[in-house]
């Protein structure tokens, strides 16, 4: 067929949410219904978790190091969350678009202004919303892993970082998990079509 002959540039698809909205969750179903779907490992100076690997679930450096890829303009985007830095390595982004692969991005919305800054014609930016302010911190007490201290921190920093969703390009509600993840597949579905993603239309005569 002609569309074979087309290449396409990948897109960005950013989920940020407050924590406990369910955007990882969200991220995590998207990459098990398309296998092409390349997730985006950051650099973090946090030590590995049990089980995580190099490269893998993130690539670890020392403070001293991020700071030098982040002087040298290594990051598309960074960030310092919880006293832990964060960042996105540009080359490898890079690499993956132009290779025609969507990279799927769970971020703050920091991280988004950067990445939409660094790369303005390939970033999708959906803020993922709890139902309410009283069901995400049920959700966050659900975990059994903070303090009560720990929790109104992070309530705290919700309230912040909701206070950003109308900055990007959809909003979905996580009320019922199976909704949110069809709702943000199919926003995936509908950026891969934009223009500014489509090449070689002109060779084919269109």
């Amino acid at each position: 067929m002609w569309s074979d002959l087309l290449t396409q540039r990948g897109v960005c698809l950013v989920l940020s949410a407050p924590s406990g909205a369910g955007k990882s969750t969200i991220a995590k179903a998207l990459r098990a219904r398309e296998a092409g779907l390349v997730n985006s490992v950051s650099v973090t100076t946090r030590p590995p978790r049990p089980g995580e690997q190099e490269g893998v679930d993130y690539f670890f450096r020392s403070a001293e190091q991020f700071a030098d890829m982040a002087a040298a303009g290594e990051f598309a985007e960074w960030a310092t969350v919880f006293d832990r830095c964060y960042g996105t390595p540009k080359a490898l982004v890079e690499k993956a678009l132009a290779g025609g692969y969507d990279m799927i991005f769970d971020i703050d919305w920091q991280g988004f202004q950067q990445l939409r800054a660094a790369m303005p014609q390939d970033v999708v930016g959906v803020f993922v919303l709890p139902p309410s302010l009283a069901a995400l911190r049920q959700r966050l007490h659900g975990r059994g892993t903070d303090s009560a201290a720990v929790i109104e921190e992070r309530m705290d920093k919700a309230l912040a970082e909701i206070s950003h969703w109308r900055e990007f390009d959809h909003v979905l509600v996580n009320d019922a998990l199976e909704d949110a993840i069809d709702q943000a597949h199919a926003i995936l579905i509908a950026a891969r079509s934009a223009v500014a993603r489509q090449g070689g239309f002109a060779a084919l005569g269109f």
